[in-house]
């Protein structure tokens, strides 16, 4: 009967609009009042979206308003794409899952948080009984060394005491440490910055950072991937005591291996191709190719101290006889990213030792060609850091093995020594007896008549089959 009645009084209500709606104003405020009449009690249509939403901390007012339930469904989607297999089961069944292998730990919440910038701990809130995970967020754990530079995130999982929130935030946080080996850009782009863009690029810009042993000048150096990567301002704990809540968070990084992007294992499938794509829009990069200019510019990297070329001027005359115009790099020339980045791009040529300057190749257009002189004692490092990451960068790779003659190391111990007959043996005494002798305790004098020959190769994969005169 009363649905009869329900019915009954829907169509004389509808036979009533179409007589009196005189105006579109009149029309939607009377579907409104019919829309309340007929729909259940506890549906109330001049709630908003904010109204209907929970909101932490009962309306604080400094929360950061939600976008809707749309957006947190779009948050959780992306947050789970990070993970796979037994731990998306656990994701999905708990709202909380940690990965962990040789070189990082990935922690991923799902649901609501609070980081308590004040006690460096975030509170991953359930029903379950209290677990704690201690999590050092810098991607290369298996090195004690960088580690050392790390401070532990604590991370209480479960049912738990939870301070009162002083900001409320709509996006992911993503918590990682700029301490470990950050002032080598090797370790700055590998650690960090690959890292960042493989854990966060697919978020488009909507997490917020908040970095533990928070370095400015690091900040500062790389603020225009930080600004791209996210659209808000970096969050650091030492300054911002407060506790702010999250619809979600990532603490540590994904991190893959050395200069590199596993595509399959990407939300989205990002590869190097998109991360150096990402790099020339974020730094306004003129050359996706190698320039066609009438010499090519080749940039060599000058070490001041280790690795340190002992004939340099030497060098630069025979690559000027080839034909290319020479750009030296030194320390301070490679300072400022901003400029620097632009320099490299416009190179065909990149020349250096062994060292974290060659981790600039990743500037580099697409076709350039890296030669890297190999010292003694360090070819796996060599191949493995720099030799293997230039295929992926589109960017054509040539070594340059030195000879025992050419190491300084030949005349400090002698060639009949285990350093220059056996350097097996002298890594087998541990990393740090073989990086004192063969990382720190080497310079280079290069034959240059037979390097002349490893450029030649260069030219020859630029296109240039004969040496320009």
């Amino acid at each position: 009967m009363f649905n009869k009645l329900q019915n009954s009084g829907k169509d004389r209500l509808k036979v009533e609009m179409g007589k009196e709606c005189k105006s579109l104003v009149f029309c939607l405020l009377t579907f409104t009042l019919l829309y309340a009449a007929f729909s259940p009690s506890y549906i109330n249509p001049f709630d908003t979206w904010k109204q209907r939403l929970s909101n932490w901390n009962g309306g604080n007012q400094n929360s950061i308003v939600d976008r809707g339930i749309e957006e947190k469904d779009g948050q959780k989607f992306l947050l789970r794409r990070l993970v796979r297999g037994e731990d998306r089961i656990r994701l999905d069944s708990t709202g909380f899952s940690c990965n962990s292998d040789f070189h990082s730990e990935v922690c991923i919440a799902d649901k609501p948080v609070i980081v308590d910038n004040n006690e460096q701990t975030i509170y991953v809130p359930s029903t379950e009984t209290q677990a704690k995970h201690m999590v050092q967020p810098y991607a290369l754990k298996d090195d004690p060394t960088a580690m050392k530079y790390v401070t532990p995130v604590k991370i209480l999982h479960g049912n738990t005491h939870l301070p009162s929130c002083d900001f409320n935030h709509n996006v992911p946080a993503v918590v990682f440490s700029s301490g470990g080996f950050t002032g080598n850009i090797f370790h700055e782009l590998n650690e960090l910055i690959i890292p960042l863009f493989i854990t966060c690029r697919h978020f488009g810009s909507n997490v917020r950072f908040v970095i533990t042993d928070f370095k400015p000048w690091w900040v500062s150096k790389y603020n225009r991937i930080l600004s791209r990567l996210s659209r808000f301002e970096v969050l650091n704990p030492a300054e911002n005591g407060t506790a702010h809540c999250f619809p979600g968070a990532i603490v540590g990084l994904k991190y893959h291996d050395n200069l590199a992007l596993n595509y399959s294992e990407i939300p989205g499938g990002y590869s190097m191709f998109d991360f150096k794509h990402f790099l020339r829009e974020t730094y306004d990069l003129k050359h996706r190719d190698v320039p066609n200019t009438e010499k090519p510019v080749l940039i060599l990297i000058s070490r001041p101290n280790s690795r340190r070329f002992l004939n340099e001027r030497e060098m630069k005359e025979m690559m000027k006889e080839l034909g290319f115009q020479i750009i030296v790099a030194t320390p301070n020339r490679m300072s400022n990213l901003d400029k620097f980045a632009s320099l490299v791009n416009s190179c065909s040529v990149m020349v250096g030792a062994h060292g974290a300057g060659l981790a600039n190749s990743v500037f580099l257009p697409s076709g350039a060609v890296m030669v890297q002189v190999v010292p003694l004692g360090l070819e796996w490092a060599s191949t493995n850091y720099f030799g293997g990451p230039a295929t992926e960068m589109e960017v054509k790779y040539l070594e340059y093995k030195i000879t025992a003659e050419e190491s300084s190391l030949s005349s400090t111990y002698g060639p009949d020594d285990p350093v220059i007959k056996d350097p097996e043996s002298i890594f087998l005494k541990g990393y740090h007896v073989a990086r004192d002798v063969y990382v720190h305790g080497q310079n280079l004098q290069i034959n240059v008549t037979r390097f002349r020959e490893t450029l030649v190769e260069a030219m020859k994969l630029l296109g240039r089959y004969e040496p320009l005169k």
